[in-house]
């Protein structure tokens, strides 16, 4: 997703909801976790990892990762422990439920429903028809 912002910046939106998977041991947590980070500046880093060291998710883990990315650690714990953002992963929830999303990723392009983790050219190819004049 960063590629696609830097290759087309100020043309497309990109805009993030969280739907943690219910029967997911650590996915709410990680949502939480990836929020705190983006407090500190760091939402992309904290996504990178989380997604690349999953299943290590638990509490303990995710605390490593904010130290690892130079978070105020204190901070981010409170922030996971307390669910600071859990009034704004509710919401996601109930718009995902609202919209009868099931599956994540899915991504909307203008309407276009895109289910499923996709490489680069596919998006390019959807983007690139929805910025030509029509």
């Amino acid at each position: 997703m960063k590629q696609l912002l830097e290759t087309y910046p100020g043309k497309i939106r990109l805009v993030i909801k969280n739907y943690p998977y219910k029967y997911r041991d650590f996915a709410r947590i990680a949502a939480e976790a990836s929020l705190a980070a983006g407090d500190q500046g760091k939402y992309w880093e904290m996504h990178d990892i989380l997604i690349a060291r999953s299943p290590k998710l638990d509490r303990d883990s995710l605390i490593a990762y904010a130290n690892e990315l130079g978070l105020d650690v204190t901070k981010f714990t409170e922030s996971i422990d307390n669910n600071h953002h859990k009034a704004d992963i509710d919401g996601d929830i109930k718009l995902a439920e609202s919209m009868d999303l099931y599956n994540t990723p899915t991504f909307y392009i203008n309407g276009l429903q895109v289910i499923g983790e996709r490489p680069f050219e596919f998006f390019k190819k959807i983007i690139d028809e929805e910025l030509r004049p029509k």
